[in-house]
């Protein structure tokens, strides 16, 4: 794939391209329905709804029911696509997922939207740092973050053919765009810039600010390798191990909390396979707050600059 070598954002917002690709894809597909948990307005489900009104349900602020709906309709062969934000699409009901739907080997989509400081406003209740690592708890689950709209349109197809629980981690608005065209699999991550003293490993809005370390870095002679690990779980257990042989250190970055999230993941592959010296970016242990996302990303150090330091402590342990 192509990626792009100035990062702007994308023209047309994230739930804008999931909902016109549910669309054309559902046209094909009847199974295919979509549960909503009284946020319409923000998911943009109104566009899936008026394509297909008989395969659209809104259930109302009842996100445990919801799953159970979908649990239903999963049994009776369709191909169930919900709903909400973050937090409530997971840890409020994660008992029902993990076994009205996993426990019972029915296929379902689970969308989360608003990940971590993105949720910016809504503040700490709505403000999801540990729904990534609730949903790779659940056995043979599938956990994505998609980079960018180019992502986004490659794997929802692939997600209708695989079996189990799937966990979608959606950023709604409009997506800094990393990529210009490409294919883009299920489990395998992408290398975005090459480098060869440090690979940064990181997945959503935080391989943005990994390719802004990497340019202050290469000013001051450190050749950094960033990696977009959009699924967290299949992980790319291959990409990981060649990163560690290759560069030697690796720092992982993500908007969510560290306990339990991409760096603990990629910290157990470099374990097993090649040990190297690894520091992670991210949410240290703490609740979400009210504020702008810039504010928010300071706050939880969740920048650039922290990338950098995290590299350079990295590089000085090898």
């Amino acid at each position: 794939m192509k990626t792009k070598e100035v990062l702007t954002k994308e023209s047309c917002m994230m739930r804008d391209v999931f909902n016109n690709t549910l669309v054309k894809i559902a046209g094909e597909d009847s199974r295919i329905v979509f549960l909503d948990a009284d946020l319409m307005s923000s998911s943009g489900a109104k566009t899936f709804k008026n394509a297909f009104p008989e395969r659209f349900f809104n259930v109302g602020i009842a996100e445990a029911n919801m799953v159970g709906i979908a649990a239903g309709l999963a049994r009776a062969g369709k191909v169930p696509f919900m709903h909400s934000f973050g937090p409530f699409a997971t840890r409020r009901c994660f008992d029902q997922i993990f076994l009205s739907l996993g426990y019972n080997r029915l296929s379902a989509n689970v969308i989360g939207t608003d990940p971590g400081v993105t949720a910016a406003h809504n503040g700490g209740t709505h403000m999801p740092f540990e729904d990534m690592g609730l949903m790779m708890l659940i056995p043979e689950s599938v956990v994505i973050e998609p980079t960018d709209s180019h992502v986004l349109e490659a794997i929802i197809p692939q997600l209708i053919k695989l079996p189990g629980v799937h966990y979608i981690r959606l950023f709604r608005k409009n997506a800094i765009g990393i990529y210009e065209g490409g294919e883009f699999t299920v489990g395998k991550g992408v290398e975005v810039r090459p480098g060869t003293d440090v690979s940064i490993i990181s997945s959503g809005i935080m391989v943005e600010e990994s390719v802004k370390a990497r340019d202050i870095l290469a000013a001051e002679g450190v050749s950094a390798r960033v990696v977009d690990m959009f699924t967290w779980k299949p992980i790319d257990r291959e990409l990981i191990a060649r990163c560690a042989v290759e560069t030697g250190a690796i720092v992982t970055a993500e908007n969510h909390n560290v306990s339990g999230g991409l760096g603990n993941a990629v910290a157990a592959v470099v374990a097993e396979t090649k040990p190297v010296p690894m520091e992670r970016i991210g949410v240290q242990d703490r609740f979400g707050q009210v504020g702008e996302e810039p504010f928010l990303r300071e706050q939880y150090q969740l920048t650039a600059k922290d990338i950098v330091a995290a590299v350079k402590k990295a590089i000085a342990r090898k």
